[in-house]
């Protein structure tokens, strides 16, 4: 059985996360964390019978109940999922290092310094940490990979359109797509946001954010050379497919010694 500590609990994504979970018979909920949680008062009706809803990952220790031997660290069936905020990043780290709980980060908009914690803790525990956590969009980088090594002196461009609510741009999902270019060709770099008089540059990875909607996800990758054009799209079309690849990635990585994966990992095995 694999218990689940699901950071974020209270968000669009972590409420989903929960349901889903309630549908498996190889996972339980072992604890809710959400930082938006009032411990003075209760929480959403949803969450009551199931277990109690904690503020933060420190509590779990102290009050969650041990019925469904959540707070065993030793037990590699513990994971921690998180869709949360990438401002708890260093915190989140913390406590999963320490308790030496296996940790899959599926937020997004980590800063330079973040990632490279990530990295490091990597090096403790086994951690997934994916700008999207679709196999679609793995797939995708997969075939970006190859078109832009078959066309090596194509002009490279992302689009990325989500809803009106998210916080981050580019998409954690369009720098996934960029290093999947990069790492066919090296020396391209990425053009965020292009504005003002200037040409395009031979190697450079344009990508555009648009916002609008209630849109879940589309990313667009467009190889061109002067004779044709490839045109590789994702959309998601529900959420739930973030849940649904959390809930593979999470089997996956109970069993993994420490490092750091990501889809790539899984379509790979």
């Amino acid at each position: 059985m694999i218990n689940v500590i699901i950071n974020g609990a209270l968000g669009h994504m972590g409420r989903i996360l929960k349901s889903k979970i309630e549908e498996q018979e190889d996972m339980q909920i072992a604890a809710l964390v959400d930082a938006a949680f009032d411990n003075e008062g209760k929480g959403p009706s949803e969450f009551c019978s199931l277990v109690e809803l904690q503020e933060s990952l420190s509590d779990i220790t102290k009050k969650v109940d041990t019925d469904v031997d959540s707070v065993d660290t030793q037990s590699t069936s513990n994971i921690i999922i998180d869709f949360s905020n990438a401002a708890g990043t260093e915190n989140l780290l913390e406590f999963a290092t320490d308790n030496r709980i296996p940790l899959l980060i599926a937020t997004t908009g980590q800063s330079d310094d973040q990632r490279k914690l990530i990295s490091e803790s990597a090096e403790t525990i086994p951690i997934f940490y994916s700008g999207n956590m679709s196999l679609g969009v793995a797939l995708l980088a997969d075939l970006v990979r190859q078109a832009v090594a078959a066309f090596p002196t194509a002009d490279v461009e992302i689009i990325e359109t989500h809803h009106v609510r998210k916080v981050d741009a580019p998409s954690g999902t369009a720098i996934l797509l960029a290093n999947a270019a990069k790492e066919s060709r090296p020396e391209l770099s990425e053009n965020v946001g292009r504005s003002g008089m200037c040409k395009r540059e031979q190697n450079e990875i344009g990508i555009s954010s648009v916002r609008r909607g209630n849109i879940v996800g589309i990313h667009e990758v467009i190889i061109s050379t002067d004779t044709q054009s490839i045109t590789l799209k994702h959309e998601a079309h529900d959420r739930g497919l973030f849940a649904d690849g959390a809930i593979d990635a999470a089997r996956f990585l109970v069993s993994q010694s420490p490092g750091l994966y990501d889809m790539k990992s899984i379509i790979s095995k």
